[in-house]
């Protein structure tokens, strides 16, 4: 590919910000309070979740380093393991595993400001995710001028939420430095608050997906993956530490809107409406991130097999036009027919199930890499040994917690597997 029709390490590096930074920092903390109060506590948590997505990080670096192709699960699983594996994988992102996230999204940014401008919720919802996925659809530059733009503002806007929430005196506080955290590490909210985190911390892999697009991808991808991920983990544990510090356990304590509770202690009852802007434009570049990078997957599985092969057309601009406006058309019918957000609950089981599937794959590109290119996982394999521990910890709570939401998440693997068989099916016969 063309330098002009590629993606620097700038770029790269705001993928994974985007991606990462969504609705969910801004809204866990108040469930993980109504059990676990004490600061450390969800110091702690945050801490292990950046932990085990800097390990993931580096895991996905050494494999898109070393299988260097745009798919992320499904090209990695593929070659690590079976095709199966990786056809399984993108059914899962090609159904819902993206659509639902922008979905989501989309709602949200409707919820937050249609008030405001006096419109429908769907309606700002379906133009907001229309727009977006247009100017994807022009050229990988512009997807860059948008992505780094909004991205940028985002992080920016969280830069101020952290500044005035270190430098303001608060009147009431949350903070609570005991040492009951030794008693809350053992409780099972504990567990519960972790599984929160870890959705909060999703996307440290965005930059895997789109490879193929990143100019020096041996250099740049791990570099992308780890800054974004070290970066994004310490704007988390400001912004928890100051929605501790500028509120009262009582006034945050099971609620959902922390952000805009804690913008309220700051700026007064204005900030509430700023910060729903605010977050607004953070879901922008959030719907941005998805919109870019999903299409990758079901783009590079339609090269491989017969049945989606319609979807593989790229632009001269190499953009997936195709595969970009079916999964746009999949996210506005999960819209239309609010049908997504039991969708967002099983589709995190089986992501968490392919990513910890993926990190094992390590083990294997190490015995084939005997020629040592591309980018080493430091300290192997302990990151990978940890990330594993900790996956197995939220499925295992999942499965006993979620049993009908991690069913309906088996139930669609199952559908993936039969797409398959009939995907192999039909080419069997065409070739016979």
């Amino acid at each position: 590919m063309s330098k002009a029709n590629s993606i620097g390490f700038f770029t790269a590096t705001t993928i994974v910000i985007a991606n990462m930074i969504g609705a969910g920092i801004f809204t866990s903390l108040g469930f993980q309070l109504v059990d676990t109060t004490n600061t450390w506590s969800i110091i702690i948590l945050w801490s292990l979740g950046a932990l085990m997505a800097l390990c993931g990080a580096l895991s996905y670096a050494e494999l898109g380093t070393y299988w260097v192709r745009s798919g992320g699960e499904y090209h990695f699983l593929s070659k690590a393991f079976h095709p199966i594996l990786g056809y399984l994988s993108g059914w899962v992102s090609l159904t819902i595993g993206f659509s639902a996230p922008i979905a989501l999204s989309g709602m949200a940014l409707g919820e937050y400001i249609a008030p405001y401008l006096e419109v429908s919720s769907i309606f700002l919802a379906i133009g907001t995710i229309l727009i977006i996925s247009f100017f994807h659809s022009l050229s990988i530059k512009r997807s860059s001028i948008l992505q780094n733009s909004t991205t940028l503002l985002k992080v920016f806007l969280i830069l101020i939420l952290i500044y005035f929430g270190l430098t303001k005196t608060p009147v009431t506080s949350a903070l609570l430095w005991d040492s009951s955290w030794k008693e809350e590490l053992m409780l099972p909210a504990f567990a519960v608050s972790f599984v929160y985190v870890t959705f909060s911390y999703s996307g440290w892999n965005a930059a895997a997906y789109i490879v193929d697009e990143i100019h020096d991808s041996r250099k740049n991808l791990p570099r992308a993956l780890l800054l974004g991920t070290i970066v994004v983990s310490i704007l988390y544990l400001f912004l928890n530490f100051i929605f501790l510090r500028q509120n009262s356990l009582e006034a945050i304590r099971g609620q959902l809107e922390i952000g805009q509770i804690t913008a309220i202690s700051l700026f007064g009852e204005y900030g509430g409406a700023l910060l729903s802007f605010g977050i607004a434009l953070m879901l922008i570049s959030c719907i941005s991130a998805m919109v870019w990078v999903g299409p990758r997957v079901t783009q590079v599985m339609a090269e491989d097999h017969r049945l989606w092969r319609w979807f593989s057309v790229k632009t001269k601009n190499n953009v997936p036009i195709r595969a970009i406006w079916f999964q746009t058309a999949i996210t506005l019918m999960l819209i239309i027919t609010g049908t997504f957000e039991q969708v967002i609950i099983y589709s995190g089981f089986v992501l968490q199930l392919f990513a910890a599937l993926t990190v094992a794959g390590v083990f294997v590109a190490r015995r084939k890499n005997t020629i040592k290119k591309g980018f080493r996982s430091p300290l192997f394999p302990i990151p990978q040994i940890i990330f594993l521990i900790l996956s197995i910890w939220v499925l295992l709570y999942l499965v006993y917690a979620k049993p009908l939401e991690t069913g309906f998440g088996l139930l669609n693997l199952v559908l993936g597997y039969l797409v398959y068989t009939f995907d192999r099916f039909k080419s069997k016969k065409t070739h016979s």
